[in-house]
């Protein structure tokens, strides 16, 4: 869901990665349906695992819980979004966690100087 929002929100002004620590089998029906009801088409990702390639090449990595399973870099800007995790919720319980991720990536992007669209 935040990939989806950085996408939408900065356009080609960032490069986006996802992925995580732990990547479940499929991804999350009802957070797939949440990012529908606005706009939001993310259909087309799926799981994955973060890898030390990838976590080398950006400037700030974003976490949500995944604790010491996180690969660590210096010279990386590290933030860990304290969220409930949408595995397993309807999608009722899942629209306030897409709305929080929304904020919160909108403040990411004033940190970085990047206007949102």
């Amino acid at each position: 869901m935040a990939a989806g929002w950085m996408r939408r929100l900065a356009g080609d002004r960032v490069v986006v990665y996802s992925g995580g620590s732990e990547p479940a089998s499929e991804i999350n029906a009802a957070a797939v349906e949440s990012m529908d009801e606005v706009g939001i088409d993310i259909r087309a990702e799926f799981p994955k695992p973060w890898t030390d390639e990838v976590v080398r090449a950006v400037d700030v990595v974003i976490t949500m819980g995944c604790g010491d399973a996180c690969p660590l870099y210096p010279g990386k800007r590290y933030e860990d979004w304290e969220l409930n995790d949408p595995a397993g919720l309807d999608i009722e319980s899942v629209r306030p966690i897409r709305d929080e991720i929304r904020t919160r990536v909108e403040a990411l992007l004033v940190s970085l100087t990047v206007s949102a669209d």
